[in-house]
């Protein structure tokens, strides 16, 4: 090496910054011992700002822009080396460059769950979690108190500090709105601004300001959302008794379905009108209206009488019940035999079909057996 060369290396003519990280907040520039030539050029990028550091002590901050650095545009440094006449031969001095754009999708969560009392379940637990963004609104205040003399200083280093803040603010938030657990979805908007004004405060002592904060979600343990689930489902199901009559029928229907036999199809048709019955039935009482029925008509005709029910034994297993309509089709279908045994309420015990005497008539219809072939 020459002795130029040498000497060129000895000062530091061109001061600049180009990041190529999405993380560094604070970067010192690399002067390696060297000393900064007056008339050097200092490059400040849009969202940097520069700032000059004199044995320990805060000097002249550099907006986005070109700088020749002269005494004119030092004047702290110039005040700090006592250059009252001008100056003009090489100097020492840190510089920082300070990132002020946005720090954008910082996450945030709770590690354990937020005990609260809730008005309508009482004591429960929630987590939550969300994302916000920050940026330097204060470069000599973050360095004096956040970033120091870190040669380079990234989001990874501060992030938890800020976490616990908006975790801590946010949980106080969400005591304060005493917004019930079901209806904090449909409010996300309105606590994520009042966390967001209410941690800004002690952000801004440290240099920095919270320009987006996000609540993404806030979920129960998973056993209360089970139980939050089958509530749900109750409510869509509306009457149980009801949904319990369909549920049975529709089954009773596919196991005629898949039955081989007259029988089988016989008892499928005859339990879905069964059951078609009863949930009718049901559906006129729920129907019914006190005040309305009392200023009806007098001479309204009574109720007609109860259809009677029977219940048939099938291979030692009871089924039903079916009204005579039924029955009577199953006999014509020849599923229903004479000898079959059946059971009404009243009756003390099973009886053969043909000695039941309303049962017995639904026989006349049937034609005899066809006389064997010639």
């Amino acid at each position: 090496m020459g002795l130029f060369d040498k000497l060129k290396n000895e000062f530091v003519d061109i001061i600049e910054w180009t990041d190529s990280s999405n993380d560094t907040m604070v970067w010192r520039f690399p002067r390696y011992q060297n000393e900064i030539k007056m008339g050097a050029k200092l490059t400040v990028r849009e969202s940097q700002v520069a700032v000059f550091v004199n044995e320990g002590k805060m000097a002249d901050l550099y907006q986005p822009g070109m700088f020749e650095l002269q005494t004119e545009n030092m004047p702290l440094m110039t005040t700090l080396r006592g250059w009252k006449y001008g100056f003009n031969s090489p100097f020492k001095a840190e510089v920082y460059f300070v990132n002020t754009k946005q720090f954008t999708n910082q996450k945030w969560g709770t590690k354990n769950p937020i005990m609260l009392r809730d008005a309508e379940f009482g004591p429960i637990r929630i987590r939550a979690f969300g994302s916000y963004a920050i940026r330097v609104m204060d470069a000599k205040l973050f360095l004096k108190e956040i970033a120091g003399t870190d040669n380079q200083f990234t989001t990874d280093e501060i992030t938890d500090q800020l976490r616990n803040l908006v975790i801590t603010r946010f949980t106080d938030a969400i005591g304060e709105s005493k917004i019930p657990v079901l209806d904090m979805a449909s409010n996300y908007d309105e606590l994520s601004k009042f966390v967001g004004e209410k941690i800004n405060p002690e952000f801004k002592e440290l240099g920095i300001e919270v320009t987006k904060l996000l609540i993404e979600n806030i979920s129960l343990p998973p056993e209360v959302e089970a139980a939050l689930d089958k509530r749900s489902s109750m409510g869509i199901i509306g009457n149980l008794g009801a949904y319990s009559q369909f549920q049975a029928a529709n089954s009773m229907e596919k196991a005629a379905e898949n039955g081989n036999s007259m029988m089988g199809a016989g008892m499928g048709m005859g339990m879905g009108m069964g059951m078609g019955n009863q949930m009718g039935n049901m559906y006129q009482q729920n129907q019914f209206n006190p005040t309305q029925n009392q200023n009806q008509n007098q001479n309204t005709p009574p109720p007609p009488p109860p259809v009677l029910q029977y219940f048939i034994a099938v291979n030692g297993a009871q089924t039903g019940p079916f009204n005579e309509q039924v029955l009577e089709q199953m006999v014509q279908q020849g599923s229903l035999k004479k000898e079959t045994m059946v059971w009404k309420n009243g009756m003390a015990a099973w009886a053969a079909v043909d000695q039941v005497a309303e049962l017995a008539k639904l026989f006349n219809s049937v034609p005899p057996p066809l006389p064997p072939p010639m």
